[in-house]
């Protein structure tokens, strides 16, 4: 049996933060720079009382009215977050409930940042490939916001809060192909929130830098932007060759390359490196930021609904965890 992406759609929250906003808070900030450097020229913040479950909500219902599908028809729920309603319970076991979603559904929530779409997409396909699912609603949704602490201009500039929702069939659009994955757990504390769970649950109020002044709260998000940028150089374009291979293509039989939208300076450096072509390789995070996990089904959104037609398409995810991941879409 095959999987089949049918459909997705996202949501943004109202709230929007521009880098003039920005430039507010640090009088030392060029607007401009940041745009260029960084490759945001807004994001989406979600209200304080706007959590991870609430925005897959509102995406997942986008999504069935946009295509037409019942809530009834859905029997398996994947919701890729980082940032729970709750410890516990799932989330996913929520939302199910929320959206009507019969209760002979399965539901579950897992754990993954920029690589998640394609974590998901294998999860669902595999449950499909299985017999034990014909309709999967995965869900991503992030609310990094959230973990991000106010004198942390670095991340402020570079998030923004989000959620997406696919619709993964037995009857769609791009049929799912061949997966590449991987791991490295010792760069855990290259991004990382480090107190809240059960290593450190006591937050600690200490804030600091480490030694390439990047803030360093233990209570918040810390990302060690020069470590995570050269583990994405040494393992992006593996991951590209190795995705050649298992699918059987070559870079000139793939139309379009979407990756996740990290920053425009690291896109154009593994673009580069890479070799691909410029005109195949998609770029769309000006008014939304990097939404972690739903980076790459909202540009895949935006590329299709602005009149985009790729037979082939590559989709990368790298980050936190440290974890990477990706797959080959083909129309079908």
């Amino acid at each position: 049996m095959n999987a089949y992406i049918k459909g997705t759609s996202y949501y943004l929250p109202e709230k929007v933060v521009t880098n003039e906003d920005l430039v507010k808070d640090y009088p030392k900030w060029d607007a401009e720079k940041v745009a260029q450097k960084v490759g945001v020229i807004e994001r989406h913040v979600a209200a304080e009382d706007e959590t991870a479950g609430d925005m897959a909500v509102k995406a997942a219902q986008r999504l069935f009215s946009e295509y037409g599908i019942k809530a009834s028809s859905i029997d398996f729920v994947l919701l890729c977050t980082q940032s729970p309603d709750y410890h516990l319970p799932t989330t996913a076991c929520i939302v199910q409930d929320r959206l009507g979603i019969p209760t002979s559904a399965g539901a579950l929530d897992f754990n993954l940042g920029c690589s998640g779409y394609e974590y998901g997409l294998a999860l669902a396909k595999g449950l499909m490939v299985g017999g034990m699912a014909k309709n999967v609603l995965l869900l991503t949704a992030e609310t990094y916001n959230k973990y991000v602490h106010p004198s942390d201009h670095g991340n402020r500039s570079i998030f923004g809060d989000g959620a997406a929702a696919t619709i993964v069939s037995t009857t769609g659009e791009y049929k799912i192909g061949e997966f590449v994955f991987g791991t490295d757990g010792s760069g855990a504390n290259k991004l990382i929130v480090r107190t809240g769970c059960a290593r450190q649950p006591e937050k600690t109020g200490e804030v600091g830098e480490d030694d390439n002044g990047y803030v360093n709260a233990p209570d918040y998000l810390y990302m060690n932007g020069s470590e995570i940028f050269i583990f994405t150089l040494e393992a992006v374009p593996t991951m590209v060759k190795q995705l050649y291979e298992k699918n059987g293509i070559t870079d000139e039989t793939v139309d379009m390359y979407i990756f996740h939208q990290a920053n425009k300076f690291m896109l154009n450096t593994i673009r580069k490196i890479c070799h691909l072509d410029k005109d195949k390789f998609y770029v769309n995070m000006e008014n939304t930021g990097n939404t972690v996990s739903s980076t790459i089904p909202i540009a895949l959104k935006d590329y299709l609904i602005n009149g985009g037609n790729a037979n082939t398409i590559m989709l990368a995810g790298f980050g936190v965890g440290l974890s990477w991941a990706g797959c080959m879409i083909t129309k079908e």
